[in-house]
């Protein structure tokens, strides 16, 4: 993150939309960001899971939320973008064999999928192929019809966003090349991120895609019909007499820079796995605060949060809600309150401002997606994309981490808004978590939108209170309302945001991609770029 060239430019930017109002946002309060977090969290929505009757209470709150702000239906009259969902429950059948020997599933490996692959098995690495980036791991190599084995995530020194990226985009790169199936094999760097228990725990665990037209789950990766995630053990097995060991590769691939070479591994593999699909439906709930220059009327600045969580535990003792308290009650209140503060405001914005709360983001960022790709502007685009998503709201937070803001236009608009709470831009403190492809901006990033994905930074008490949530709380039932949160940090959360969305709207010229961003250039090759400052 380039944080001296934002820092920079602070004197020189001027802000009109602004400038207007001594203290803008300033009717964002600490006690309505708790009552918003207080409702979404409690126990009655039962942890809001996609498609569940908490997440519908939670969708009707956020509309009527929307109306009192005066804020317009954004769905031909309706609050409501109805995303049709197919849900993959996996049947009891999961089988892996490699080179002869059975694999049991939830011991030695973990099986995915709903189909079979059965062929030969070839190592591809890191299993990314980006020659321009140095990442050639897949030339010259056949994978039709073939299973891939591939490392997790990407080669260390690589730019975190950028290798989140391609890791998110491996097994569609591998359908398209023809592969069948996938092996995943753990890197050192992931075992320590992710217990073996913990990928156990969630081995049967539903998951959920949108349905296309014709009722049939959406499949980035068609071709890949089984996949399994291998323990130490059964990945060392795989590349027994190859002349190389797993250890040698896990070692080569903790290198800055060590990219493990692909080869054939001259075994064969069988891997397999049926689901039960159901259909259902969830709303995205989609408000629109107009803007006041009809000549900026068919450009969109959306601001977005998730309102779905994980739902109840199923097994256990003691409390099963997933309440969501932090994930993410607190980043649909602050949106809430920036909304409110926008909407209530003299000076209204030039282009018109969507808010939506969008469903299935823990399963996939799926209501992003089906937003993305079944806009509700009509003949509008939408130029430019502020998410908000689990702020840790436990601290005074003094500096924030803008994902996306580096690189495009956004970059200075951010780094502006942040200032005028004392707020700093700092690096991505946690590249091997890959943050950058997990939020539902992501979504509109493929689509070739300029977006920006603030967190909350490890200043002061932040690292501590950061990865203290993450440790004890990230998708746990104690997510909930008796952790220490700070309400005046919630409000301020929702001021800055407010703040940059307010500039979108109001800024002469819509977003631009820098000429020299990888995202910009792979996702948007035609728009207009912006030279870097």
């Amino acid at each position: 993150m380039r944080r001296s060239n934002f820092l920079t430019l602070l004197p020189f930017l001027t802000l009109p939309a602004l400038a207007h109002a001594a203290a803008p946002g300033s009717g964002i309060t600490a006690d309505a960001v708790k009552a918003h977090v207080s409702f979404l969290a409690d126990d009655l929505l039962e942890g809001r899971d996609t498609g569940s009757r908490g997440h519908q209470i939670a969708a009707r709150y956020v509309a009527s939320q929307f109306a009192g702000m005066g804020l317009k239906p954004a769905v031909k009259g309706d609050w409501y973008q109805n995303v049709p969902f197919v849900e993959v429950k996996p049947n009891a059948d999961a089988s892996l064999t490699i080179g002869g020997t059975s694999y049991t599933h939830k011991k030695e490996a973990v099986v995915s999928g709903n189909g079979k692959a059965e062929g030969e098995i070839v190592f591809g690495g890191f299993c990314l192929n980006k020659p321009e980036l140095g990442l050639k791991d897949l030339q010259g190599l056949n994978i039709k019809g073939k299973i891939v084995a591939c490392l997790s995530g990407f080669p260390k020194g690589t730019r975190s966003d950028i290798g989140a990226h391609l890791n998110a985009e491996k097994a569609k790169i591998l359908s398209e090349r023809g592969a069948i199936g996938l092996i995943t094999i753990r890197t050192l760097e992931r075992e320590k991120q992710t217990p073996w228990t913990r990928v156990v725990d969630y081995a049967d665990d539903r998951s959920v895609r949108w349905a296309n037209a014709d009722g049939t789950p959406f499949d980035a990766s068609p071709n890949i019909k089984a996949g399994a995630t291998l323990d130490r053990a059964a990945a060392g097995a795989l590349f027994a007499g190859t002349g190389k060991t797993l250890d040698a590769i896990l070692a080569e691939a903790d290198r800055t820079g060590g990219k493990p070479k692909a080869f054939a591994l001259k075994k064969r593999a069988s891997i397999s796995r049926t689901a039960s699909l159901t259909h259902f439906s969830s709303p995205n709930v989609i408000g629109m605060l107009p803007g006041s220059d009809p000549a900026l009327a068919n450009e969109y600045v959306l601001v977005m949060g998730h309102l779905d969580h994980i739902g109840t535990r199923s097994s256990g003792e003691g409390d099963k809600i997933n309440n969501g308290a932090m994930d993410n009650a607190s980043g649909i209140a602050t949106m809430l309150e920036a909304a409110r503060a926008m909407a209530q405001s003299p000076d209204k914005p030039k282009r018109p401002v969507l808010f939506a709360a969008v469903t299935a983001e823990e399963k996939g960022l799926l209501g992003a997606d089906y937003l993305s790709r079944f806009p509700v502007v009509g003949d509008g685009k939408v130029v430019g994309v502020v998410n908000l998503d689990m702020p840790i709201l436990t601290y005074d937070f003094t500096d924030v981490v803008a994902f996306g803001a580096e690189h495009s236009t956004l970059g200075p608009i951010v780094a502006a808004a942040a200032a005028r709470d004392k707020v700093t831009l700092s690096a991505d403190p946690m590249p091997e978590e890959g943050l950058f492809t997990r939020s539902d901006h992501y979504r509109f990033v493929q689509r070739g939108i300029p977006s920006v994905f603030l967190m909350t930074g490890f200043a002061g008490a932040g690292e501590k209170s950061f990865r203290g949530f993450l440790a004890t709380n990230y998708h746990r039932v104690s997510d909930d309302l008796a952790q220490p949160f700070n309400w005046e940090a919630g409000a301020k959360f929702a001021r800055i945001n407010m703040l940059i969305a307010t500039e979108i709207a109001n800024a002469p010229e819509a977003p631009k991609w820098y000429a020299d961003s990888f995202f910009g250039k792979t996702f948007a090759p035609e728009a207009p770029k912006a030279k870097r400052p």
